[in-house]
């Protein structure tokens, strides 16, 4: 046994002695700055690129981080009986990516992250109107509190709003119907098919896009897109684990840290300060959804304590 094989078995032991919560804030933690440096590079490459082009390589090379998984399962994790829905998730999510690379490409990336927390909020309201969930109180109070959060940010009537701002809000709007046909899917797929999925679907409905803007490049720039699609992959990867490892709302939280790590390289690389207005917008937004997962969690278990079926209460 080499001492690299050896190092590399004692951190798994010490990873595996942690505590469940421990591990899914720490892959929360994980996310949030993979994420995050995404943003940056979709921002950096955009300089050169245009925003469909590099949508398209990131799903591209997500795609190809997850053959791997394909092939070791000899493509067993693609049989569905549910093609349509898939496809029809893949269509909302490549909107919703090409929309939000635009903003990126144009907006503060501070701003884009404080808007994309509205995505919660959004999925609350499609609950109710699509899935029939109950209208509680305290659900519609979070919500309105979510959307005065995105009106301190946008401020409509005292300052212009801009096209970043109109199109991240409308990709957390598409988000968050993308959230609800995942949750339709779950009732019988798996998380993997629902996975791969989303990465063939998207790989191939970015395809026209890109081309309808085709812009010639070098291999630095395809550098940095392999990155994108690496760190994309990394963190997408890590937001699924640590929600595996224990309940979305102890490392909900965290999710915030994505508005720091995007503030400080927006500082940092683009000489972007977000306003005081920023801060607080987002953070009414991000309090608003985080209640709404405390108060569900809270009357599902209410609900199963009481022997009623365990889909009473929302996705997270």
């Amino acid at each position: 046994m080499t001492r690299q094989t050896s190092s590399l078995q004692g951190l798994g032991t010490r990873w595996s002695r942690q505590t469940p919560a421990l591990r899914g804030i720490a892959l929360m933690c994980l996310s949030t700055v993979a994420f995050s440096i995404m943003h940056g590079l979709v921002r950096f490459v955009s300089e050169e690129l245009p925003p469909f082009q590099i949508a398209f390589f990131r799903n591209i090379f997500g795609l190809a981080f997850l053959m791997p998984l394909l092939v070791r399962s000899r493509f067993e994790m693609l049989r569905t009986r549910r093609l349509g829905l898939h496809a029809l998730r893949g269509v909302v999510n490549i909107v919703a990516m090409l929309m939000f690379f635009t903003a990126l490409s144009i907006s503060p990336i501070a701003k884009v992250t404080a808007l994309s927390f509205t995505a919660p909020i959004f999925m609350a309201v499609l609950a109710v109107i699509v899935l029939g969930e109950r209208i509680r109180i305290y659900r519609w109070l979070a919500i309105l509190s979510g959307f005065t959060g995105m009106l301190i940010i946008l401020r409509p009537g005292l300052v212009a709003i801009d096209t970043g701002a109109l199109l991240v809000t409308g990709s957390a709007a598409l988000w968050a119907i993308a959230m609800v046909i995942i949750k339709i899917l779950s009732r019988t797929e798996s998380s993997v098919t629902i996975v791969a999925y989303m990465g063939i679907f998207l790989g191939v409905f970015s395809i026209v896009p890109a081309l309808w803007v085709w812009q010639p490049f070098g291999r630095e720039t395809l550098g940095w897109m392999v990155l994108i699609g690496l760190f994309g992959s990394i963190a997408q990867i890590s937001l699924s684990q640590a929600l595996k490892e224990t309940d979305p709302t102890a490392v909900m939280p965290f999710d915030f840290l994505k508005l720091i790590w995007t503030a400080l390289i927006g500082a940092w690389f683009f000489a972007e300060i977000p306003d005081v207005f920023t801060w607080i917008g987002a953070a009414v937004i991000f309090a608003s959804g985080l209640f709404i997962a405390v108060r569900e969690r809270q009357a599902k278990q209410a609900t199963v304590s009481g022997g009623g079926p365990l889909s009473a209460g929302t996705r997270e």
